[in-house]
């Protein structure tokens, strides 16, 4: 079981950056891939970025590319994504997760779930 708490979410401005952090307990930390999902009012939960167990492989979603940041650091048990550039439809409630095979970007395949931290991008 690996316990997961967001944190690092707020109110910002169009084209302003954030950092969220997820820190993880239980398992050891370079045991399992991770990923970030995000989601808004009405919509379903979508997935966001990805990271590999050993942070040496990474994967987003091409509504992000090239905006956000997914890395972990394995001492400090905890995973990042720096969001930069940031748009009104980037306001979501965002979940990092645990627990998926590589390259499996369904929901339903992480085991871990944190609370959610909520980004709200103002225009």
């Amino acid at each position: 079981q690996v316990l997961l708490v967001e944190s690092g979410g707020g109110s910002v401005q169009a084209g302003d950056s954030l950092r969220l952090s997820c820190v993880a307990s239980g398992r050891p930390f370079s045991s399992y891939n991770m990923a970030w999902f995000r989601q808004a009012p009405g919509k379903e939960r979508e997935f966001v970025a990805a990271i590999n167990w050993s942070g040496t492989s990474t994967d987003y979603d091409d509504s992000v590319k090239g905006r956000f940041t997914i890395r972990k650091d394995n001492a400090k048990n905890t995973m990042y994504l720096d969001l930069n550039s940031l748009k009104p439809e980037d306001t979501a409630v965002y979940y990092c997760a645990a627990g998926a095979s590589w390259g499996d970007k369904r929901a339903v395949a992480y085991y871990s779930w944190g609370q959610g931290t909520q980004v709200t991008v103002s225009s």
